[in-house]
């Protein structure tokens, strides 16, 4: 796993591109799975919810949007990081379904860029402050290998909700 992508492990051999155009659905089948009663409950102390886990998605898109559009608009940025566990202090009462709804337009919009993007921009660097320089393309595949992360909590919290 490298150090420029702690989610590298994660990646399952398809094409980046597909993983990050699949996702939307697959989480919208976990959480069909899971039930919107449920989506509240975290599996264990101190571990997220499925809306948690949801919300925090929508947030990284976010998060992930803002570094993409930085890489192609400066030479060499530096991009902000974040504590996740404090803006998960934001979560609580967010409903699932609405998380996803903000995950799916985020990605879509992302989508299209990087679409646009790639492949000429896979090259362009950021320098993250924990992970060093990135590059376009280590970034959009950051954000799949974390889809897979997250999509398989979501897929052992439904396994234990069916």
């Amino acid at each position: 796993m490298s150090v420029q992508n702690p989610y590298e492990g994660f990646l399952d051999g398809r094409p980046i591109e597909l993983i990050l155009a699949t996702t939307p659905k697959e989480l919208g089948t976990a959480l069909d799975v899971i039930g919107a009663e449920k989506s509240t409950l975290a599996p264990a102390p101190g571990k997220w919810s499925p809306a948690e886990i949801l919300a925090h998605l929508a947030d990284c898109e976010l998060v992930f949007g803002f570094r993409l559009r930085q890489a192609l608009a400066e030479d060499g940025p530096t991009v902000p990081s974040f504590d996740q566990e404090k803006w998960a202090a934001t979560y609580s009462g967010i409903p699932a379904s609405q998380a996803l709804s903000v995950f799916i337009a985020l990605r879509q919009w992302n989508l299209m860029l990087i679409r646009a993007a790639m492949p000429a921009a896979a090259s362009r660097t950021v320098t993250h402050p924990e992970r060093g320089t990135m590059t376009f393309q280590t970034l959009v595949e950051t954000m799949a290998g974390h889809d897979l992360n997250h999509l398989g909590q979501l897929h052992r919290i439904a396994a234990q909700s069916a």
